[in-house]
């Protein structure tokens, strides 16, 4: 696939104006002009770069990409690291944020609430960021806080801080997936139990004070479905090769 062509198929399925952001999405590094192997992955690290080139990738897209709002704009240390072994293995970095987080089939609020089985009915914001469903019954009565929190840690391989009582019954859930912790004080009205990635000080006390359970599951384990998601899509519609290669994060 020619690359500028991938570069508007994916705004067109990704589009950067569907919600507000604070940083470029879309291609920030040219690379080859032409893609038939594609690597995904979460973060542009050094570390997925390096594999993505070991693995003959002529592009990589990420959730997390290079460049922030608020960043000084100079290509030194790590950053310089980074842009130089992209360039120098001429491939092509893309990297979708926020609209990637709400994509309703390929987002990754969707993906993960698939995976743990809650059925998405909708949004609680305008642009999608906080996601709301039902938990699916049991035959003898709702889902419990501890079980909910086991059944997370065995989905994403780590164990999530969980606050509230394990016996409380879930049958309601919000959630956002990496760093949406502020949305909990938009979900308790609604929901049971509210799931993030992140935690923040003051997020443990208004779970506690509100009476909705909380579980923060980490900002990079919650968010490796989407864009998976998106390489899967591309391989099966597009006839790319797709290879997501997960770089181990405790975050």
């Amino acid at each position: 696939m020619d690359r500028n062509d991938l570069s508007d198929l994916l705004d067109r399925l990704l589009p950067p104006a569907v919600v507000d952001d604070y940083c470029p999405n879309g291609l920030q590094v040219e690379g080859r002009s032409s893609v038939r192997r594609l690597v995904t992955g979460v973060t542009a690290s050094q570390a997925l770069i390096d594999a993505a080139v070991e693995a003959g990738a002529d592009a990589l897209l990420v959730h997390h990409g290079l460049f922030w709002k608020g960043d000084s704009g100079r290509l030194t240390g790590y950053r310089r690291a980074r842009v130089a072994r992209l360039i120098g293995a001429d491939l092509n970095l893309f990297a979708y944020h926020l609209p990637l987080d709400v994509h309703p089939e390929l987002g990754n609020n969707t993906q993960l609430g698939r995976r743990l089985g809650i059925e998405r009915s909708g949004s609680l914001d305008r642009a999608g960021l906080l996601a709301v469903g039902d938990l699916p019954p049991k035959p003898d009565g709702a889902t419990t806080l501890g079980e909910f929190a086991r059944q997370v840690a065995s989905t994403l391989g780590r164990e999530p801080l969980v606050v509230g009582d394990p016996g409380m019954p879930l049958r309601r859930a919000a959630w956002c997936t990496g760093g949406g912790q502020r949305y909990i004080e938009d979900a308790w009205p609604h929901a049971d139990v509210f799931v993030t990635g992140e935690v923040s000080e003051q997020t443990v006390h208004v779970a506690r004070e509100c009476g909705i359970g909380l579980v923060c599951a980490g900002h990079h384990a919650t968010e490796r479905y989407g864009v998976q998601a998106v390489g899967e899509y591309l391989a099966q519609a597009h006839g790319l090769e797709h290879r997501f290669i997960d770089i181990d994060n405790p975050a």
